[in-house]
């Protein structure tokens, strides 16, 4: 009996190893900032983080506020793909366009290769308001998970 019992912990314990999720975030910035001022990049962070670390629970009793220093947050080890700017000093570059979807196609497929499933897709702008905003960038986020 005792050895039935070990037996169904132990295949429990496998599947239970097989079953865990990991979750991975690629993230593209491409610059929409006129005259090709701008900074444009495929970032992949290769350090993991415990956001338990950084996290505090808050309550009636307890409201004290989250100390844990944003320095430790920070990551060191992560790769940083150049991309090109969406506009240079001639207004919209659709050449730029194309070839960061090239190169954002080549680390996706590279990302399936190792095994990663691509499950979600978002992305937001912020754009250019006027005449005295030479800012903008245009984010879009890649999640994959994997067994």
């Amino acid at each position: 009996m005792k050895k039935i019992l070990c037996f169904i912990c132990l295949i429990m314990a496998v599947t239970m190893e097989i079953n865990a999720q990991q979750f991975k975030i690629i993230t593209s910035i491409e610059s929409i900032v006129p005259n090709g001022l701008g900074r444009s990049r495929l970032v992949d962070g290769n350090e993991e983080k415990d956001y338990k670390e950084y996290t505090t629970e808050q309550s009636d009793e307890d409201n004290t506020r989250n100390k844990s220093d944003r320095g430790e947050i920070r990551v060191k080890n992560f790769a940083e793909t150049k991309l090109l700017n969406f506009y240079n000093i001639a207004g919209i570059r659709f050449q730029n366009i194309a070839a960061n979807d090239a190169v954002v196609s080549s680390k996706l497929t590279a990302m399936a290769a190792d095994g990663w499933e691509l499950v979600y897709v978002t992305s937001a702008v912020e754009a250019d308001a006027g005449k005295d905003d030479g800012q903008g960038i245009f984010i879009t986020r890649y999640i994959f998970k994997r067994n």
